[in-house]
């Protein structure tokens, strides 16, 4: 039976989504295409033997239009005659791009596969896709939902009330966030993943000098007193400093079968055992790592004791103390190189990036199985189970 392994994963450093970050420069497609010719040079391949590349992009218009990942591909000088295509499964997009070429390698359809994505929240801002007084749902959503959906940050309120997650803790949780980030980098873990970028080479966001004297100080970022009156639990906890930034970035995997890289003297770093996507309550649309975990590992025959690290992306403290309280899984293996909240979350681009540094943490700590999941928009969730190799 054919496999699916990862034998090189990279990334961009991750800068402020903001017009003087440190990669507000670069053009999404340049960021792109930069990690597809580090994975070319990192592994000798021959890009003419990329059967497809699959991009994750969340918003795809002025400069993320066109299908992003093409040019990417064009970019990165690989011949005219590898295709390319950009998915949108929202913040998991790029996770679903994995999910994508994994199975078109199981199955047969290709032999060798790069799945990555890119954001560029300075460039082109959060929600440039959806213009003013347009309606991205349609009549029937909302006849379904008459009392309306909510944006991410009352969603993440509503975990937070409804797991009874206080404002301390989920600023304690980001301070061990950036403080784990922090002490990655100077300790150099970062360095084997990380494709440094026109002199940028380390990730803007991480703040090692964040406590939880300064996190208290900031305003809830989401009051709102129509939703207020609507949910009267919610106590206003969610700021700015719990919840991951808006960033630029972009990642990407190369992946294949055992044999394939065998044959090629490429060295897997690890197997893609188990996927599993599932669709939850899109008012509580985070929440969707819960069901997303048990069925990832129903599929795999594996119990949450089996596995050495974890990998819950950091859209929101709540939901990962959620995650916590419901799995009962070990805090000390969960994102244990920090996570979105001091990375960065650059949407599109953040799935490839939690898996690259999900497989190098795997290495370096002698992990046997991991398990990346992530929340989106809508109510949807990936989850992805690796075994190293």
């Amino acid at each position: 039976m054919r496999d699916a392994v990862i034998v090189e994963a990279v990334r961009t450093p991750v800068g402020k989504g903001k017009p003087n970050g440190t990669l507000a420069h670069v053009h999404p497609v340049e960021l792109l295409a930069h990690t597809l010719r580090t994975l070319v040079q990192r592994t000798g391949i021959d890009p003419a033997q990329v059967d497809d590349v699959i991009g994750g992009t969340v918003d795809q218009v002025a400069e993320q239009a066109m299908n992003t990942t093409r040019y990417a591909v064009l970019s990165a000088g690989f011949p005219e005659s590898v295709p390319a295509t950009t998915v949108d499964r929202q913040c998991g997009s790029s996770q679903q791009a994995v999910h994508f070429a994994a199975q078109g390698v199981i199955s047969g359809a290709y032999d060798m596969v790069i799945a990555g994505g890119v954001e560029s929240m300075s460039r082109v801002p959060m929600w440039s896709n959806v213009p003013a007084g347009a309606d991205p749902f349609g009549p029937g959503v909302a006849e379904r939902y008459p009392e309306g959906l909510v944006p991410q940050g009352i969603s993440a309120e509503l975990i937070a009330a409804k797991w009874s997650i206080t404002r301390e803790q989920m600023d304690a949780y980001a301070v061990d966030s950036h403080r784990k980030a922090a002490a990655a980098w100077e300790s150099g873990l970062f360095d084997a993943e990380v494709a440094p970028l026109e002199g940028v080479v380390r990730d803007e966001s991480v703040r090692p000098g964040t406590t939880a004297e300064i996190l208290a100080g900031l305003k809830p970022a989401y009051y709102d007193p129509h939703f207020g009156e609507r949910f009267p639990q919610i106590d206003w906890s969610v700021t700015a400093g719990n919840a991951s930034p808006i960033n630029d970035g972009a990642s990407a995997v190369l992946i294949t079968t055992s044999e394939n890289a065998a044959r090629l003297g490429l060295r897997p770093i690890a197997r893609l055992h188990s996927f599993a996507v599932t669709g939850s309550d899109p008012l509580l649309m985070l929440t969707g790592v819960l069901p997303a975990t048990e069925k990832v590992l129903r599929k795999a025959g594996l119990d949450l004791g089996d596995i050495d690290l974890f990998e819950v992306n950091e859209a929101f403290a709540a939901v990962v103390l959620a995650w916590l309280q419901e799995t009962g899984a070990d805090s000390a293996k969960l994102n244990v190189h920090g996570g979105a909240i001091a990375l960065g979350h650059p949407l599109g681009a953040s799935g490839t990036r939690l898996m690259t540094t999900l497989v190098h943490a795997m290495r370096a700590r002698g992990a046997r199985y991991a398990l990346q999941t992530m929340c989106e928009a809508g109510g949807l969730a990936n989850a992805t189970i690796l075994e190293a190799l």
